[in-house]
């Protein structure tokens, strides 16, 4: 059986400099290039024991390994909120969401206890998965509530919550033709992420920009 320690030497010696390097302008700190890692992660298969191990390592590359051998059942509601909460860097954030805590029975409950949490680290990964429930399953959400919440708190955020509600934002204009109008208009006048520079070819995160263009794409399909 592969051991922790063997996980660590093997992830070490993957380490990229220049990969490093381009991380740490998003503000993380691993070297080892995503599909190198992910090929260790299918390698070790699904291993909850092994997973513990590399998450209280504390290191990147090893909590990234970790969450992609977890299996979501196996784990309880105060333990991924324990980790969520330990979770600062982005990418590590990011997977545990998208990749483990969306697919865990807790979710629902997290979500709720999340979503007005005083850190808003804490509180993004709560709207992050009201913005998968509102494109999923939005039966039970109090859509106007939260569009009144987004135009009250959004434009004032801290950068990874106010990502977060923009992307509830447009989801909830995007799947509501009843607020769809009403949506791009809060994040007209709001302005948030207006002018964030998007490559050729890709959709602005700018609400009304994304709103506009993924209702038309729906519409041609």
């Amino acid at each position: 059986m592969t051991t922790s320690t063997e996980v660590l030497a093997t992830l070490a010696s993957l380490e990229d400099e220049k990969i490093r390097a381009v991380n740490a302008r998003h503000g993380d700190d691993h070297a080892v290039n995503l599909t190198k890692l992910r090929a260790v992660a299918k390698d070790l298969k699904k291993n909850d024991e092994l997973a513990g191990e590399l998450w209280a390592t504390g290191d990147t590359a090893a909590r990234l390994v970790a969450i992609l051998i977890m299996r979501p059942k196996a784990w309880s509601e105060a333990q991924l909120d324990e980790m969520l909460r330990d979770s600062r860097l982005p990418k590590v954030h990011g997977w545990l969401v998208s990749y483990f805590v969306k697919k865990s029975p807790h979710a629902e409950a997290l979500r709720q206890s999340w979503m007005d949490d005083p850190d808003p680290v804490v509180a993004s990964a709560g709207w992050a998965l009201t913005s998968e429930r509102v494109n999923k399953k939005p039966e039970g959400l109090d859509l106007s509530g939260l569009l009144d919440t987004i135009e009250a708190e959004m434009a004032e955020a801290p950068e990874r919550l106010q990502w977060a509600m923009n992307e509830t934002l447009s989801y909830i204009g995007i799947e509501n033709p009843d607020l769809r109008k009403p949506a791009i208009d809060i994040g007209e006048r709001l302005g948030v992420l207006r002018d964030y520079p998007t490559s050729p070819g890709c959709t602005s995160p700018f609400a009304p920009t994304w709103i506009t263009e993924m209702v038309s794409r729906n519409a041609a399909k």
